[in-house]
């Protein structure tokens, strides 16, 4: 498989419209619930946000396992009665895709299913594995063969050949031959089970529906995000630990520390643009937290101005932040239009040019004569970034001032989040002042990374001992990145490593 760029500026593909990074997927799990199937749809349609290019359901009714997978959104493939009513039982899983790796076709949906010695087994998995390239070399030698091409295969074939005899062994078996960072759901005859890499790199939450009658046995609910708790009344119980399995059958809940206590390292994006604003996170909500990081950004960057400006939607706590530390009003300059999806008309290269109005507009009456502070997540390619100042400007704001609420990316993502490669990361080959010029603002200032530290509620960021994984930040990477070549200076197609 490839390490993937986030895509062109293509105005009909989310990807390339954006100009953003991308999570991989979300996943969704539930057990002793009846209509899990239709809860499991609701769930991923909250977790939306992690995926949109494809999603699946698998359910189980003490008897058989059934399977629907589709590409494209969650009100689509599974906004029809008919469809759900080939989802029968009271335990499932699903899972959302943004594919990192292998192409965007039916065979690469998840979750994946098998039939196993012990039973059937449904597995969906949000993350990216560094040595899936190795293991899937060494699985294909051995006489696997493969179906799919992402790297969430790997796990089933390594529970096929574990010669342990149950299923949680024989994925305990599987998890300590793997590398990288990921959250698991899966779905046996007899439990439903998550799993969360030994850093804890990649987010997944425990919910608890109370039963509807006294003496009942709860409903228990896996997910990417507490959001897909919400919108199936679930109660959050906790994250859960990084190196953990959880285990929950008719006896309940069960905990499994294959690695021992670890010291997780959390992926700090999270908490800048991948979650929902109304998750929590680690005890964080996002949403406090992401104005948090506006006043830590005001503060570190102040600039006289007579708006904030948020660019939407993720760049809109942040600016509440920003302004009200800096006592500069908050106004919605730019307006998003929610409805735009694949383009309707031919991607022509005027169309390419015109597409970022597709999804924003100007407010002019409240920017022209103005000095603007725009605010936004991140700067990847930066050419979203150039089109938005250029925007501004044309709607008549006498200065464009950008403010980013993240520290420069400057390294690519292993780890589940579709990056380019570091020759296409604006701040990966340029210095803020260049960095501003080409994206034609006044001026342009990142939160430090001790900055964004702090807005978690550290002092700053301890070198020796740091608290969440922000390798696309600094370099630092917590998992062996294996079936990669790195190098310290940005070059053509470093990155773009054929597995």
């Amino acid at each position: 498989m490839t390490t993937r760029p986030a895509g062109d500026d293509a105005a009909g593909d989310l990807r390339g419209a954006d100009d953003k990074l991308h999570e991989e997927c979300g996943v969704f799990g539930i057990f002793n619930a009846q209509d899990a199937g239709a809860l499991t749809a609701l769930g991923l349609h909250a977790l939306q946000h992690r995926g949109q290019e494809a999603t699946g359901i698998v359910t189980y009714d003490g008897t058989h396992f059934h399977t629907h997978k589709g590409l494209g959104l969650v009100g689509d493939v599974f906004g029809d009665a008919r469809v759900m009513a080939t989802l029968p039982g009271r335990t499932a899983v699903g899972h959302n895709r943004y594919a990192t790796t292998g192409d965007t076709v039916i065979r690469n949906v998840q979750p994946l299913y098998a039939d196993f010695e012990f039973g059937g087994f449904a597995v969906a998995h949000n993350g990216n594995l560094t040595n899936a390239g190795t293991l899937r070399r060494a699985l294909v030698r051995r006489g696997c063969l493969f179906q799919s091409s992402t790297d969430s295969e790997v796990f089933v074939h390594l529970i096929a050949i574990s010669l342990y005899a149950n299923v949680t062994d024989r994925l305990i078996d599987a998890i300590k031959q793997v590398q990288g960072a990921y959250s698991l759901v899966a779905l046996s005859d007899e439990a439903l089970i998550g799993v969360r890499d030994p850093l804890g790199v990649r987010p997944l939450v425990l919910g608890r529906i109370e039963a509807a009658s006294p003496g009942a046995a709860p409903c228990w609910v896996l997910a990417s995000e507490s959001c897909a708790l919400d919108i199936v009344n679930a109660e959050f119980v906790r994250d859960v630990e990084p190196g953990e399995i959880v285990v929950i059958d008719a006896e309940g809940v069960h905990s499994i520390k294959p690695f021992g206590q670890r010291r997780g390292r959390f992926c700090i994006f999270e908490y800048v643009y991948f979650a929902r604003p109304d998750s929590v996170m680690d005890g964080h909500s996002v949403y406090e937290t992401r104005k948090r990081i506006g006043a830590e950004l005001a503060r570190e960057s102040p600039v006289d101005a007579d708006l904030v400006v948020p660019v939407p939607d993720s760049g809109v706590p942040s600016a509440m932040g920003f302004a009200a530390e800096s006592g500069i009003p908050f106004e919605l300059g730019i307006i998003r239009n929610h409805y735009v999806g694949r383009t309707f008309i031919e991607p022509t290269d005027q169309i390419r040019h015109l597409g970022v109005k597709l999804k924003h507009s100007a407010n002019r009456a409240m920017l022209e004569g103005k000095r603007v502070i725009l605010v936004d997540d991140s700067i990847v390619r930066g050419t979203t970034s150039r089109k938005i100042v250029e925007m501004v400007r044309a709607a008549g704001a006498a200065e464009v001032h950008m403010r980013i609420s993240s520290p420069p990316t400057t390294w690519s993502c292993f780890y589940g989040i579709d990056t380019p490669e570091r020759s296409k990361l604006l701040a990966a080959n340029h210095d803020v002042a260049e960095m501003a010029r080409l994206i034609g603002a006044d001026s342009l200032a990142f939160i430090s990374i001790d900055g964004l530290y702090r807005a978690l509620g550290h002092d700053g960021r301890d070198a020796d001992a740091p608290v969440y994984c922000d390798a696309c930040f600094t370099g630092d990477y917590p998992v062996d990145l294996c079936d990669f070549t790195l190098t310290s200076t940005p070059r053509v197609g470093e990155l773009a490593v054929t597995r």
